[in-house]
């Protein structure tokens, strides 16, 4: 590796600094100051691996990276005392009295560098990736508009609007065979091409930022990281179809996102990338943020368009489709982070070299938040194709702690449960279809033995039938008929011919609900039971948990392993298990409450669940 820096790169996504980047970077601009580099030290978004945050990256000045993670402050200012070579002798001594001076009244010296280093694991995390979406997250300073230019940014813009007619605009996004990456996966040329055919005198665009599936922040990530690029794609979106005006509706619980978005704005309007007269050409852009309650059915277009209207959040029948009628009437092209930010990529390499990736119904990559039980989880971008098993085992580096892979839930709660038995089943529309499962907009959670389906399926429900919006009777009450036989399945006073009720239930509230919500929100009840039906017969026939997660079906108790060390009592929070130090101990299972606090502390494999 090339040790001296060029550049020291710090992330400070939500990620990053909830894992204590604030102070790694203030370490790494002080101790950058000590050696007269200032300004070497630079701010970016995250880069995707966030199971190692804080990461420091620092390039070489052949271009080459050593990636650092987990990074501390003193770990911080070891990073630049390797890497930057102070100016002159006076800055080498003042470094050197700087250090032994840090060094004072801790009794031990500055962690290694090398405990930092995660080269090896950063190449096979990133080695399988193939970054469209992506590109910048990580290497450019989200805030300043002339990093993201030097890396191509607006170009596919001004080349759009100097050499390219609508009609072009929309043929080459047609031809790249880019789909909506929000859930659904509709043809995005096809949706532009039928909003630009419609006559009205006003048209709009939206960007839906409004994600709420659990484990998922994929366009958190991408707006906080590399907010231009999904600017670019909006307004080559509204070039297209002839908007004037649009809307980037994104979640409020992302306030880092929503700040980077509007100060992107407000450059790009300086600049004259939004605004009058965009680079010289007939059309303008007029780009607003709004703030989305948190309402998870805001998410659905429709529902989506009332919000911004100011009324509530709830779906429409359709048809009109927004393309056709949307907001205020009008006709208005809606589409997610993630398809935005493919649409630059596209026009700068040119639809050929998208499609180029991927199956022959599914083009492109797509960007997954990879969380659960896996070693290594973040934001990954794979091209369409990849297997579910090459996710987990080769970018994720296989499930925690030596445990089985059972399962992962992909997604979303819209999404469904597919076996590790199918781990080959490669990321595209129509094999996962096939599965039961859609790709749903990318939450990826992988789970192992210890995770109860029944229960997983419930944790699903549980949050869609809290989100249902209640226009739909299917929805409102078959979800909660629904969650009221899982709740009795978990709590062991269920019946065989709860089964089969479920099931007609989940068949029920799919054909029946109006949007996309209900009608998929059976998705992980109806894969859990496909799949693992004899988890849910064991929790009604053996009045037994397999995995251990279910309190009502699960005791605990102390084998032969047991030494007496204690550790097991002094956690328990009831009392359950009396204080017998070099004695077996033993479970008192009229006080225990099941937190499973004993067997996370035991060290000898001395607790068992049964």
């Amino acid at each position: 590796m090339s040790r001296q820096a060029r550049e020291i790169r710090i992330g400070l996504g939500s990620c990053g600094v909830a894992s204590g980047a604030m102070p790694v970077r203030a370490a790494l601009e002080e101790e950058a100051r000590l050696a007269g580099a200032d300004g070497i030290v630079k701010t970016v978004g995250c880069n995707g691996m966030c199971h190692r945050e804080p990461i420091v990256e620092v390039v070489g000045r052949d271009n080459a990276s050593t990636f650092y993670g987990n990074v501390t402050a003193e770990g911080a200012r070891q990073i630049v005392r390797s890497h930057v070579r102070p100016k002159s002798a006076g800055l080498w001594a003042r470094r050197r009295v700087n250090a032994a001076a840090a060094l004072v009244g801790r009794g031990n010296s500055l962690p290694p560098l090398d405990d930092f280093v995660l080269n090896g694991s950063a190449g096979a995390y990133l080695g399988k990736q193939k970054r469209v979406v992506l590109e910048n997250c990580g290497q450019i300073d989200p805030l300043r508009i002339d990093d993201y230019l030097r890396r191509g940014g607006y170009q596919a813009l001004e080349n759009c609007l100097s050499h390219l007619s609508p009609d072009e605009v929309i043929a080459a996004i047609t031809a790249s065979g880019l789909r909506g990456r929000g859930g659904a996966g509709f043809p995005t040329g096809k949706k532009w091409a039928v909003t630009r055919t419609r006559q009205s005198q006003e048209k709009f665009v939206i960007c839906n930022g409004d994600e709420g599936d659990p484990g998922a922040f994929m366009d958190r990530l991408v707006l906080e990281a590399d907010p231009h690029r999904v600017l670019e794609g909006l307004a080559i979106a509204a070039y297209a179809i002839g908007a004037s005006e649009g809307f980037l509706y994104i979640r409020a619980e992302y306030p880092q996102a929503v700040r980077h978005v509007r100060a992107a704005i407000e450059e790009a309007e300086k600049r004259g990338y939004l605004g009058e007269h965009i680079a010289g050409s007939e059309f303008s852009l007029r780009l607003q943020v709004r703030e989305g309650a948190g309402a998870f059915v805001c998410g659905e277009e429709t529902a989506l368009i009332l919000s911004l209207e100011g009324q509530r959040g709830m779906p429409k029948l359709r048809p009109p489709y927004p393309a056709e009628s949307g907001f205020r009437g009008h006709p208005t092209s809606i589409n997610n982070v993630e398809t935005l930010a493919c649409v630059p990529w596209i026009m700068r390499h040119g639809p050929e070299a998208f499609s180029a990736f991927g199956t022959a119904a599914s083009k492109g990559t797509k960007v997954f938040a990879l969380a659960g039980k896996i070693n290594y989880g973040g934001l990954i971008e794979v091209p369409m194709g990849i297997t579910i098993r090459e996710i987990v085992e080769d970018i994720g580096g296989g499930i925690k702690g030596g445990r089985q892979f059972k399962a992962v839930q992909i997604g979303g709660p819209s999404g469904g449960c597919i076996p590790a038995s199918l781990a080959d089943t490669p990321i595209d529309y129509d094999a996962l279809a096939s599965t039961g499962a859609i790709m749903g907009s990318g939450g990826l959670v992988v789970l192992d033995e210890r995770d109860c389906m029944v229960d997983i399926a419930r944790f699903f429900l549980r949050f869609t039938q809290g989100e249902s919006c209640g226009k739909c009777t299917f929805c409102r009450i078959g979800t909660k008929r629904m969650l009221e036989i899982l709740d009795r399945l978990c709590e062991g006073r269920a019946r065989r011919d709860d089964l089969g009720k479920l099931e007609e239930l989940a068949d029920y509230v799919s054909r029946g609900s109006l949007c996309g919500l209900g009608q998929t929100a059976p998705n992980p009840v109806a894969t859990t039971l496909r799949y693992f039906r004899g988890e849910y017969l064991a929790h009604i026939e053996e009045k037994r948990c397999p995995a251990g997660r279910c309190p009502a079906l699960i005791r605990y108790q102390v084998n032969d392993n047991c030494i007496g060390c204690t550790l097991c009592a002094q956690v328990c929070p009831v009392g359950a298990i009396e204080y017998r130090p070099y004695q077996k101990h033993y479970v008192d299972t009229n006080l225990c409450t099941r937190c499973d606090m004993c067997f996370q502390a035991c060290r000898d494999h001395a607790i068992e669940v049964v």
